[in-house]
């Protein structure tokens, strides 16, 4: 009651709080009616107090004016990427930019805007979010979601109105535009399906069916059915590996038997694109009475999707589960476009897509679908599935049916302890590509891997699959199924919201372990000591080798484990130790065989065998091992890389001993030499002083490293040695929460938001938190009213009607 109370204090000052104390932080921003700050819209309204970084803390009465004032504070920071999205759910890039360019990336894998746009709009053409906007809860999403994203638009647009924008991204652009809670619900569908469709775009959109004449069937008759299967295999297990992912993750929870309280600990750190659409941003958002959540949400989205409150703290990781399988089809005789199921023939429906294009004459062109979904030309440029006279594929995703993810994550935000996260993992399934690591106030831990997954037995993929399909499942849980029988379909499970997915009876799931960990490998090693099995090989494998981020995030949390007496500030050393386990596992060898290599070099050795294994930015020889170990390992097979090889029984250690022996290695580390050389970079040079980003002028130093360098802190940096090193990030590190209970009203947590609140450079807080993670220091939350009004940056915005 005291914070409803405060709120109407807040509503009944806000004109005067407004006129005396408002300034709207995130993007730089000119007021175009001079003084009003209070737009109205449909009678919403929210009270928005800004602390330190920009970091917005949103009270409103119910769901749809909460979705007002988060909508409005991101158009605040991030108004032109978010127009950027909210133009390509449209499938309307094509038209502002011309159809040839390239999309971000954030919202699929389309390599131009025009393949993009008819994936997109096709989408819209076929009403398909408008339909699962209409399934009843919990197929479909809630009520208070519907309100959520509802409010969210009427914010954006009350931005718009009111304000001009200055980001030089769109200041003036005509592709900046009101929203509808359609455009909302659009997104959050393109978020959904990342990993399926989203993933096929450009084989969906240029799959085109073979000419039908006897002729072209003759013909047809010579050509190969499907690809190879060994290249597929190796192929599709290139696609969904973790090292060539641009998204990835690490989180551990503690357990109350690790730490000094006996209270849950949770570490979050999720590794997004430092650029465009797939960005984090930071906010509390607080209905009194209902909900009060602290975290990130994903731009666009107007839940909180990893945080914590005064109970219980979660965070994600991307799964190596694979939402997504094939269908190979069977095609009638004489008709590409119809397909054989039980021998009979079944026509494909076509949808004819039309583009509006920048300059020229519209596109059109037809994407045809089954009863399967979509057929695809390929995945991805070295996966092609070619349509010929007699075959064709189908792709299967089942988050094309899931508008369900914020629900969970609304969920979570009003979950009291780890079983209430299990319980809304249960209720919900809206998960699509992510693991769930969770802890509580009461010392509960949780993993969960409680993906949305087509329903692949590994029954039926021994059953079903064609011969593509018994090379690629085992190598890659990508099942391609014999869509010409009826008995080859993905069934139900009768604790699934939705046909052909798995149940949460059938996910991998561990509880109130000293800790669970995840570093985007299976769910077999989220603790060592009480390994997952017993999953079908779609979730992940069980006892092969396992990635060095993970093996030494294993080592590092497990050893902190055993120790125990574990805060807050352990979560934090953690988090920046550093420490290269390829550094620990290979420099040494390195050194040694260094003189041999390189008999004309003993400074290149020195400083190899002088490197203190770490990629602090003051750590010297980390440059020089970091650009040796790319080349070391790109060259030689991962087979050729250890003498000891991977023992299942030993997973964490093994494989090990470099094999300097290999042939590449000699090479490698002399092409190292000359590269910085070359480029004027001494070999001995402190990291940061050639890994660093720019903004506006001032050159940041940041920390980390590589992901084949095993670094916790990953950082997968920009490469220009001209540019004096390593001069962006591309991806790694984003936002960061160290979270844990003294027993207080208060949760304790430390959190950084390594690219910053706002895009604009004309932002305060463009790069404010940037300078914050170079220097790895954190930002204490604010969470509980008395420490949010004690803010000495604290600037209070009332938006209403």
């Amino acid at each position: 009651m005291h914070l409803r109370t405060r709120l109407k204090h807040l509503a009944l000052a806000g004109a005067a709080l407004a006129v005396v104390t408002a300034t709207l932080p995130g993007a730089a921003v000119a007021d175009s009616g001079g003084r009003d700050h209070h737009p109205s819209d449909r009678g919403l309204s929210a009270v928005i107090r800004y602390t330190e970084y920009g970091i917005p803390h949103i009270v409103a009465k119910d769901y749809a004016n909460l979705g007002f004032g988060t909508g409005w504070a991101q158009a605040a920071d991030q108004v032109c990427t978010l127009a950027d999205g909210f133009l390509t759910v449209n499938g309307e890039r094509s038209g502002a930019f011309g159809p040839d360019a390239a999309p971000d990336g954030s919202l699929s894998s389309a390599t131009t805007n025009l393949s993009s746009d008819l994936y997109f709009r096709g989408v819209r053409d076929a009403g398909t979010v408008e339909e699962l906007l209409r399934t009843p809860a919990p197929a479909g999403p809630s009520r208070d979601l519907k309100e959520l994203m509802r409010g969210w638009a009427a914010g954006y647009n009350a931005w718009l109105r009111k304000n001009r924008i200055t980001d030089p991204a769109c200041a003036g652009a005509d592709w900046v535009r009101p929203v509808t809670a359609l455009d909302v619900a659009r997104r959050g569908f393109a978020v959904s399906v990342l990993g399926g469709q989203g993933r096929a775009v450009d084989g969906i959109t240029a799959a085109r069916p073979p000419a039908a004449s006897p002729a072209a069937a003759r013909a047809g008759a010579a050509t190969p059915e499907f690809p190879d299967p060994e290249r597929a295999a190796e192929a599709a297990r290139a696609l969904f590996a973790p090292e060539n992912a641009t998204m990835g993750s690490n989180a551990v929870a503690f357990s109350g038997a690790a730490t000094a309280n006996g209270r849950g600990l949770l570490l979050g750190n999720p590794h997004y694109p430092w650029q465009g659409g797939r960005r984090f941003w930071q906010s509390q958002q607080t209905i009194p009475g209902e909900l009060n959540v602290s975290g990130a949400s994903l731009l666009g989205t107007a839940v909180v999707s990893i945080g914590f409150n005064d109970k219980v703290a979660w965070s994600h990781t991307v799964a190596t589960g694979v939402p997504l399988n094939l269908h190979q089809l069977t095609l009638a005789p004489g008709d590409p476009t119809s397909y054989l199921v039980d021998g009979r023939p079944e026509r494909m429906t076509p949808r004819q897509v039309t583009v509006a294009v920048k300059g020229g004459a519209p596109v059109s062109l037809t994407q045809w679908w089954t009863r399967y979904g979509p057929v695809v030309g390929g995945l991805g440029a070295q996966l092609p599935l070619p349509w010929t006279t007699t075959t064709a594929y189908a792709l299967n995703d089942p988050n094309a049916a899931n508008l369900r993810g914020s629900d969970t994550a609304l969920g979570f935000s009003r979950s009291r302890s780890t079983q209430d996260i299990a319980d809304t993992l249960k209720r919900t399934q809206g998960l699509p590509w992510v693991n769930t690591i969770a802890a509580d106030s009461a010392g509960h831990s949780l993993f969960s891997q409680a993906q949305v997954l087509p329903r692949i037995t590994d029954e039926l993929a021994a059953r079903c699959s064609t011969p593509l399909g018994r090379a690629t499942y085992p190598a890659s849980g990508v099942a391609v199924l014999d869509g010409s029988r009826s008995d080859c379909a993905l069934g139900s499970d009768p604790d699934a919201v939705q046909p052909g997915v798995f149940g949460p009876a059938k996910m991998p799931v561990l509880r109130d372990t000293p800790y669970v960990e995840n570093s985007n490998d299976s769910a077999w090693l989220a603790n060592a000591d009480r390994p997952l099995t017993g999953y079908e090989r779609i979730f992940g494998t069980v006892a092969t080798p396992r990635s060095l981020r993970t093996r030494g995030g294993v080592e590092d949390v497990s050893a902190m484990a055993a120790r125990g007496g574990l805060t807050v500030a352990d979560l934090q050393r953690q988090q920046f130790a550093n420490r290269a386990p390829a550094g620990d596992l290979a420099a040494a060898d390195v050194a040694r065989a260094c003189p041999a290599a390189l008999p004309d070099d003993t400074e290149a050795c020195r400083v190899i065998e002088a490197w203190d294994r770490t990629v602090n930015t003051d750590s010297r020889g980390a440059l020089l091992f970091d650009r040796f170990w790319r080349k070391f390992t790109a060259a030689v097979p991962s087979a050729q890389q250890w003498l000891v090889p991977f023992s299942p029984a030993d997973p964490v250690r093994t494989p090990h001993t470099v094999n300097t022996a290999a042939p590449g290695f000699a090479k490698s580390l002399a092409d190292a030499v000359a590269e910085l050389r070359a480029a004027g970079i001494p070999l001995d040079a402190p990291l940061g002083a050639h890994q660093f980003v720019v903004r506006n002028g001032e050159r940041i130093p940041v920390s980390g490293g590589t992901e084949s360098l095993g670094i916790w802190n990953k950082a997968e940096p920009v490469w220009n040695a001209a540019g004096g090193g390593y001069v962006e990030v591309a991806h790694g590190t984003s936002h960061v929460q160290a979270v844990g209970w003294d027993g207080g009203r208060c949760p304790v947590a430390r959190t950084v938001l390594s690219y910053s609140q706002s895009s604009d450079p004309g932002s305060p807080h463009y790069s404010d938190q940037t300078r914050l993670y170079g220097a790895e220091r954190w930002v204490t939350s604010r969470f509980c009213e008395k420490d949010i009004l004690r803010s000495p940056a604290l600037r209070v915005v009332v938006v209403r009607g």
